[in-house]
């Protein structure tokens, strides 16, 4: 057996001399304690550890095991609750806004949808410098009982993110993060009264939301009179900030009427005497926007982790069955087309095709063409109506709108709407306002990361008679207006204050944008053109009546014959200006 390699400390240990034939152990060091211990010598005190990490096994050392005990679920509503900047409530005046964007987006949302024109009345009244109280009134066709505690107090529920129909609000969290928000800052619960049906007394709820758990807690319920026949009341109160501005609420409401003519909306300022002092934007027409209808996925927008859990999920008997039931304008000989072009059997079961063969099958959809989707899922504002509502809002001298034709992008259908307004009592020398729509819902924030904003930037308006600066808005007496309307906007957040940049919607919002720049440039020469013929006008009618002086004295003439004589030169001049 060979000898094992021996250590420092061992050999240091070795090397110590030792009388008792212990290696490594003095017995004079030993008596010596012995004798101390025996007469009672105070034993000298352990000097102080030493600050640091602790070392040896029974250190508390961080181990696999005891971060497992750590680990735990985490409620979305919780997540909210940490990064509610996310959802807009990152300042106290942003909190306001987004708040009754929210209350507002889900009342029109619900008078949209059960075909009722609009009503909705916005209250806010100041409680202390930093408390405001948010209460919001629509006619719309109020919550089925049982739901309002999950719609008002809990994340991620609501009736919109699985279907592909154009809606204001996407993703369930809007409200209840709402409600969350003033729970965390003041305490008070969210309170709702609703109504369904005259014959039914109104509901009153008292709710908060449970953030460990994602839950709603009903602190309070009951029957209440009201007048309203049926519709939703939400108050919740909130510590925010009102101020004035670009990014205020006033703008808010003031463009909220502008992308919702059918809508009437009533405003009542916190910093008010009383409730008299109404702003009041009614509705530019009667007619309702278009009915849409709810649409299913198109092929061209899956992708092949999603074609995966369709086909694993799927219970149709054989493929073609599957693509022609699940996909968007896919009829059963597209189906027989797409799995030619995959290479697969039409009679395959959806559920046996591993990953492999679905890839396959994703390719297919690429190789295949198929129509677009349809577009009766999007409500546009239209021309005649998005340009009469900026001419109320912002008078004008020239006002002009375009509504695109649909476009597509990852497969789900878009449209975009744009409109230029010039003249009236607008600054010549500032940049151009501009209004940023999805859905008819106005975008106040991260205007320079929207592809609105890019779009107008990179679209060149000297073309059109407007100056611009390198990389900036362009200057001029002009208003621009731009709407996308699609079944899911793309937003860049969770605050819903961007568009993504899709090369898609870029195009088109530079297409609408440029049909609006040559009709304003074709304005603008002509009231150039017309101004320069008054000028030269004045210039001639000036002179008129010394050429008849001249004439008179040459000829000879009367007065009489004068004085027709400028007549006839006058009619002259405007016979020339109408040719």
């Amino acid at each position: 057996m060979k000898d094992q390699p021996t250590l420092p400390f061992e050999a240091a240990a070795q090397a110590r001399p030792s009388r008792s034939g212990t290696p490594g152990r003095s017995p004079t060091r030993t008596r010596a304690k012995g004798a101390r211990r025996r007469t009672g010598t105070p034993r000298r005190e352990a000097a102080p550890a030493k600050r640091g990490r602790p070392k040896g096994p029974s250190s508390g050392r961080v181990t696999a095991e005891t971060m497992a005990t750590r680990q735990r679920e985490i409620s979305v509503s919780e997540f909210f609750a940490k990064n509610r900047h996310l959802l807009g409530f990152d300042n106290p005046s942003k909190a306001l806004l987004t708040t009754i964007k929210e209350l507002v987006d889900n009342a029109l949302d619900a008078a949209d949808e059960a075909r009722i024109a609009a009503d909705v009345e916005v209250r806010i009244d100041q409680l202390a410098e930093d408390r405001f109280r948010v209460t919001c009134t629509d006619n719309g066709p109020g919550i089925v009982s049982r739901h309002v505690p999950l719609v008002f107090g809990k994340l991620l529920f609501g009736s919109k993110f699985h279907r592909l129909k154009m809606s204001r609000g996407q993703q369930g969290i809007g409200v209840s993060a709402a409600g969350m928000y003033g729970l965390l800052t003041t305490g008070r619960p969210i309170v709702v009264v609703t109504r369904t049906s005259p014959d039914r007394k109104a509901t009153r709820f008292e709710i908060a939301i449970d953030t460990q758990k994602n839950q709603p807690k009903v602190r309070g319920k009951e029957e209440v009179d009201w007048d309203l026949p049926h519709g939703t009341r939400v108050t919740i109160e909130l510590e925010a900030s009102y101020r004035k501005g670009q990014h205020s609420v006033d703008a808010y409401i003031h463009q909220i009427s502008l992308a919702n003519p059918h809508a009437t909306v009533r405003y009542l300022l916190p910093a008010r005497e009383s409730d008299e002092e109404m702003i009041v934007h009614e509705r530019v027409t009667e007619e309702l926007p278009p009915e849409t209808a709810e649409i299913r996925p198109h092929p061209y927008g899956v992708e092949l982790g999603i074609l995966l859990q369709m086909l694993h999920d799927s219970h149709s008997r054989n493929l073609s069955s599957f693509l022609s039931g699940s996909f968007s304008r896919v009829s059963p000989r597209t189906a027989q087309e797409i799995c030619q072009n995959a290479g697969l059997a039409h009679s395959r079961k959806p559920r046996s095709l591993d990953r492999g063969e679905a890839e396959q099958l994703h390719r297919g959809i690429a190789a295949t063409k198929i129509m677009a989707p349809p577009t009766d899922c999007i409500a546009p504002i239209g021309e005649d109506l998005l340009g009469r509502a900026l001419d109320t809002i912002q008078p004008s001298e020239f006002c002009t709108a375009v509504t695109r034709r649909p476009a597509v992008y990852r497969g789900n259908p878009f449209l975009i709407e744009a409109a230029v307004a010039w003249g009236g009592n607008l600054p010549a020398d500032e940049p151009v306002t501009l209004y940023r729509f999805a859905n008819r819902v106005p975008l106040q924030y991260q205007q320079g990361g929207c592809a609105i904003t890019r779009a107008v930037l990179t679209t060149d308006w000297k073309k059109y008679g407007l100056s611009q600066p390198k990389g900036a808005l362009p200057i001029g007496a002009a208003v621009v207006l731009v709407h996308i309307a699609s079944v899911w906007v793309p937003f860049t957040s969770e605050s819903k204050e961007a568009i993504a940049g899709y090369p898609e919607i870029l195009r088109e919002i530079k297409l609408a944008l440029q049909d609006c720049g040559r009709r304003l440039s074709t304005h603008l020469r002509r009231r150039r053109r017309e101004a320069d013929e008054a000028k030269k006008r004045s210039f001639i009618e000036r002179y008129i009546p010394h050429v008849a002086i001249a004439l008179q004295e040459i000829l000879g003439l009367p007065d009489r014959d004068r004085e027709r004589t400028i007549e006839k030169l006058t009619k002259v001049l405007e016979r020339s200006r109408r040719m």
